[in-house]
């Protein structure tokens, strides 16, 4: 079936979801989501959105400066003066769509402080911001009558000339997108999407490896979409690990602990339960993440151990349940009463700072096709992002691509010569265990060989894992009918070569991407 929506996005949290609500006035809408429309990276961001709103103790400067150190100064000035300026409008526009951020009896916000921050300034709603946030969008676009929304169906591939029989090479200079192949996970049926402007907005990528805080559908489709279809990807050796997951061998994904914990007073001590950050950081345990997750790595490397704990008994006690009640309630259903207990927490991969390139203007290489959120490369982030600039940084970018897209797409019309999809010959695998397995076997070459700590040897040896997957994967590809399973295969391995393809051209330690052979000196 072939579909037609002037505007077509791909992905459902805050970026995908604000993006559509600014442009359903100007168009027909089709909101893609591989599962519902809850299940997003969104939905689990516990510390908050960062701006400046108390302009009597803090200004844009000061945040503009914490952002460029935190990211080692490789971040684009041009983005983070963007993003910074532009987020107390933003967060206004929040509100007017629902989301109640806390405040203090005065009626002002009630505003936290996390690491790598000079000033309280991360607004939230109590320790689950980003549901909070979710669920208002979600209201707004169910109610949004220009909103076609997909849930269960997932983007196989976007279309480009490539798609109409002609040869597309990362030379190439006007690689087109008209739209996406679709496919629906509950009838197998592949779908034609036509768009005259398509969004990418399919959030990170942290299940391409085993212990992560992401939700399982963070594979990086859309960021696999786009190399495939030969579009710029940037900076994917940045991954962030949060330092303080919670630590409970077989949850996957982990349980978030929060950085808002730390900056409310938490300590971090090492299972002999001594404090170990003064011997990594003058700035404790408020250090920015990639400081912390190096040392809590060292301390665990050091000792033979696989966590460290989170103190923060000496707090009141009836304080830290009302700021934080999920994580309360979630270590008390595990026998952890964290107002008496330590918190058992180790890293896990958290956060992509790279992704999909883009301008100021939320514009991909590809023409006609935008990237914004997780899934997209604005330059904020340079080599470590700043805690709690991710959600603002999806909103300020949703909204600089809608009035882009808005402006010109009257410029555009739908191609009428896309071929449907072609899976003639192909049958559905029959044995599954082969592409369960393979996803496993990612998850481990990249935890052990592509984490917090990497060296040459390692990297080149994820790149001959990696190669051997990826054949057997693309053998499989082309012979099976379209499966949610073995197109997250194929995501996660492209993915996965990504980060270790650029790791191992970044012959430094900088931000995020740490290696033996190329310390810090």
């Amino acid at each position: 079936m072939t579909r037609k929506y002037d505007f077509l996005v791909i992905g459902s949290g805050i970026a995908g979801m604000s993006f559509a609500l600014k442009v359903a006035g100007h168009g027909t809408v089709a909101l893609v989501c591989k599962t519902t429309l809850d299940e997003a990276n969104t939905a689990l961001a516990q510390g908050g959105v960062a701006s400046v709103t108390d302009f009597k103790v803090d200004d844009f400067e000061k945040h503009i400066h914490d952002t460029m150190v935190a990211g080692d100064w490789l971040s684009d000035p041009e983005a983070v003066e963007k993003v910074i300026r532009n987020a107390p409008s933003q967060i206004e526009e929040l509100i007017h769509w629902g989301v109640n951020f806390d405040k203090k009896e005065d009626g002002s916000f009630d505003l936290h402080r996390e690491g790598g921050h000079s000033e309280f300034r991360i607004l939230h709603h109590a320790d689950n911001t980003g549901f909070e946030i979710q669920d208002s969008l979600i209201k707004a676009v169910r109610a949004n009558k220009n909103i076609d929304v997909y849930e269960h169906h997932f983007a196989i591939e976007i279309i480009t000339q490539h798609h109409l029989g002609k040869i597309v090479t990362r030379r190439t200079p006007d690689i087109t997108c008209y739209g996406a192949y679709v496919l629906n996970t509950e009838t197998g049926e592949v779908d034609t999407f036509l768009s005259k402007l398509t969004l990418m907005a399919t959030g990170g990528a942290g299940a391409v490896y085993q212990t992560t805080t992401n939700p399982l559908v963070a594979t990086g489709d859309g960021i696999a979409m786009v190399y495939r279809a030969k579009g710029t990807v940037k900076d994917m050796e940045f991954i962030q690990f949060h330092p303080t997951a919670l630590y409970h061998p077989g949850d996957r994904p982990s349980f978030l602990i929060t950085e808002a914990m730390r900056g409310y007073g938490a300590v971090l001590r090492n299972k002999r339960g001594e404090e170990f950050m003064q011997k990594y950081d003058p700035r404790l345990s408020l250090a920015p993440r990639d400081i912390v997750a190096r040392a809590i790595d060292s301390e665990m490397k050091l000792h033979g151990d696989d966590h460290v704990y989170l103190d923060v008994t000496h707090k009141d006690p009836e304080e830290t349940k009302k700021h934080f009640p999920n994580i309360y309630a979630k270590c008390m259903s595990l026998g952890i009463d964290i107002t008496k207990d330590y918190i058992p927490v180790a890293p896990a991969a958290h956060y992509l700072c790279g992704g999909i390139k883009v301008d100021t203007n939320g514009e991909s290489s590809i023409r006609r096709l935008y990237a914004v959120g997780e899934c997209s490369c604005t330059g904020l982030h340079g080599g470590n992002r700043l805690a709690s600039n991710s959600l603002i940084e999806a909103v300020v970018y949703a909204d600089a691509a809608a009035r882009h897209s808005m402006e010109h797409i009257s410029h555009y019309d739908f191609r009428s010569d896309v071929p449907a999809w072609n899976d003639e010959g192909t049958r559905h695998p029959e044995e599954m265990v082969l592409i369960t397995q393979s996803i496993k076997e990612v998850g481990q070459i990249m935890g052990t060989y592509v984490g917090i700590v990497r060296s040459n040897l390692r990297l080149d040896r994820a790149w001959n894992r990696l190669d051997i997957l990826y054949e057997e994967t693309e053998k499989l590809f082309k012979c099976s009918k379209a499966s949610r399973e073995i197109c997250e295969l194929r995501n996660i391995i492209n993915v996965g070569y990504l980060i270790m393809r650029q790791a191992k051209e970044r012959k430094e330690s900088r931000g995020l991407h740490y290696t033996v052979d190329y310390p810090h000196l």
